[in-house]
């Protein structure tokens, strides 16, 4: 079964390359675009509009490629913090350089690394070391009292103008960071700052996705949007700024339109109206956005922004259940799903994934134990189980039965090698002194792969494993992990009802 496409990417690139380039004639062949959202592996996009390839911006910025200079951001406090990237699961100065080396697979280098609001941060003080050792050019910018409402502070020598000026040579500078919060909106201001005084008149645009102003406020893709950014309570709103100038309506959200009144006052102060230079009237006249174009299946797009709404739900409960998040970020995604009618049981292999559990625990009824039931509905539609045992987690189990699916292998027929099981249980509690026995799925991979190599059927399976990314998975218990590590390489979109898989604290 052919996954259903709802999105146009090279609509969408023809349509977003092209406001790009006239956004840049309008500020005289010079512009600062900062990127929002993510720059490489936007999953989120790709989940809610079917088609959408996760690096398309990457694609955009290599049809760009002659004309950009990319700036990186990041906040010193997150480094200081250990500030951790939540698809990822390291940490933002990690995810850093993560960035710089996933560009320069793409064939970009960075022009220099900034860190934000940087007082001598010890950590941050060891990071700018080890870019500057490995040849990365560092800038600094530095705390501004009264950030942002001090217009003629921040607008003078001793606000911007005490920051480092990046010197830049192509008419597009991008402007990225590994998450919210990195200061890129600052360091585009910043550089206006110093353009200016340099007698260059460079303006400044953002690069978005969402909110899609040209969809409706409650559309499912803007309300997934917003259940996205639950954790840090940001909502959508129609600009109240564009409604009154041009009477349309453009949805945008709330920390745009607070910090509009004064962005306005510092772009009229730094960018000076006898420049000539056009003015923005509203946050969404400073966006650059044309993801709702390459919209070519509504229907479709409204189903997959539904079922991202459950996933959110299923994320955030979990987090909660971890210490991670807070109790109101899993009420407001609730919230959304009301407003919207959608169930968790919407999402088709929640309730297969429970009955399995409770199949398994009806079976072992008088055995000690916690009974973990897994689904996974491959792109043919088909619903595939796994259950925990003595020898394997639920998530292994999974894995193996769906790519002995896949391979059209008879279930009687083992794919792993006894001994080879064995051998890997000894190793864990004989020598490793593990807790259990019993293999995640990082694990079981391995000895999967192990034997691939004299055995043709294990081989066959373990080719097969491609053909998980993408598809839906849901446990009853919160993955180990290293069933955790496995789930996420395979790119499988999972979901867990956040229950313990273990009674004990320390899970390993």
């Amino acid at each position: 079964m052919t996954k259903k496409i709802g999105f146009d990417n090279e609509k969408y690139l023809k349509e977003q390359s092209a406001a790009i380039l006239d956004r840049v004639k309008k500020f005289n062949n010079k512009l600062y675009l900062e990127f929002g959202g993510k720059l490489l592996f936007d999953y989120h996009a790709a989940r809610v509009l079917p088609g959408y390839d996760p690096n398309v911006k990457i694609r955009l910025l290599q049809q760009l490629k002659d004309k950009i200079d990319i700036v990186l951001a990041i906040y010193a406090g997150d480094i200081e913090k250990g500030r951790v990237r939540g698809d990822f699961g390291i940490t933002y100065d990690a995810a850093t350089l993560k960035l710089i080396d996933d560009l320069r697979k793409w064939g970009l280098e960075i022009l220099s690394v900034v860190i934000t609001r940087f007082s001598n941060q010890s950590a941050a003080v060891i990071f700018k070391n080890k870019l500057e050792r490995r040849g990365v050019k560092v800038c600094l910018h530095y705390p501004i009292e009264g950030y942002p409402a001090d217009v003629d502070l921040i607008v003078s020598d001793k606000g911007f103008g005490k920051n480092d000026y990046i010197e830049t040579k192509n008419p597009i500078v991008i402007v990225t960071g590994p998450g919210p919060g990195s200061g890129k909106l600052a360091i585009c201001l910043s550089q206006l700052y110093h353009e200016h005084k340099r007698g260059v008149n460079a303006g400044y645009a953002k690069f978005e996705t969402f909110p899609i102003w040209n969809l409706p406020l409650k559309h499912p893709v803007n309300i997934a949007y917003e259940a996205a950014t639950a954790d840090i309570q940001d909502f959508n709103l129609v600009d109240p700024f564009h409604l009154t100038k041009y009477n349309k309506t453009a949805i945008n959200y709330n920390r745009d339109v607070e910090s509009f009144p004064i962005l306005k006052l510092v772009l009229n102060k730094i960018l000076n109206k006898d420049a000539n230079l056009p003015m923005y009237n509203s946050p969404t006249d400073m966006g650059v956005n044309r993801a709702g174009f390459g919209i070519v299946d509504d229907e479709i797009v409204q189903a997959a922004a539904k079922q991202e709404l459950i996933r959110r739900y299923f994320r955030y409960n979990t987090e909660y259940v971890l210490g991670i998040e807070k109790k109101e970020t899993v009420d407001k995604v609730t919230l959304l799903m009301e407003e919207l009618s959608v169930k968790l049981t919407d999402r088709t292999v929640v309730e297969v994934a429970r009955k399995t559990a409770e199949e398994a625990e009806a079976k072992g009824k008088g055995n000690e134990g916690i009974y973990c039931g897994a689904a996974i509905q491959l792109n043919s539609g088909k619903i595939i189980t796994g259950k925990n045992s003595k020898l394997m987690h639920a998530a292994s189990s999974l894995i193996l039965n769906a790519v002995k699916t896949l391979a059209n292998i008879p279930d009687e027929i083992l794919l792993l090698s006894p001994h080879v099981i064995n051998q890997i249980a000894k190793l864990k509690e004989g020598i490793l002194n593990a807790e259990s026995e019993s293999m995640d799925l990082e694990e079981t991979l391995i000895a999967l792969s192990i034997s691939a190599t004299t055995n043709h059927t294990a081989e066959l399976a373990m080719n097969r494993l491609v053909e998980l990314k993408g598809c839906e998975v849901h446990m009853t218990h919160i993955p180990t992990p290293g069933d955790e590590v496995g789930l996420k390489r395979l790119g499988v979109n999972i979901t867990t009802d956040g229950k313990f898989s273990s009674r004990n604290l320390f899970v390993t």
